[in-house]
């Protein structure tokens, strides 16, 4: 949140808990959905590509939804998944980037196509 505030972007927080003073100072908006951990399964829907950058078991459920929904997830510094059987060449699971720069393009160019 803090790189796309510095660059003037627009960031969403949808936040585990009821207040959205909870989020952190960089975020443009809040939703306080009071869904704890289930609110990850609305960031996985809602998303076009999802990006995932370090994380524990919260970031793991995002993942994982995200890829069981089709969506394409780029990840920086987090869990390595591959699928244990492919059965198309889209089931590639997670696609790796080294720079916050990188894992935007890719998961742009991926949400395009």
């Amino acid at each position: 949140a803090r790189g796309v505030n510095k660059e003037g972007g627009f960031i969403l927080g949808v936040l585990p808990g009821n207040s959205p003073r909870e989020g952190n100072n960089y975020l443009t908006a809040s939703v306080a959905t009071g869904m704890g951990e289930a609110r990850n399964a609305v960031i996985a829907r809602t998303c076009e590509a999802m990006i995932a950058i370090g994380g524990e078991h919260g970031t793991l459920s995002e993942i994982a939804m995200a890829l069981k929904m089709g969506k394409p997830v780029v990840g920086i510094n987090t869990w390595e998944i591959t699928p244990y059987q492919k059965k198309c060449a889209a089931d590639s699971g997670i696609v790796y980037a080294s720079s916050p720069e990188e894992a935007v393009e890719k998961a742009i160019e991926m949400a395009r196509g």
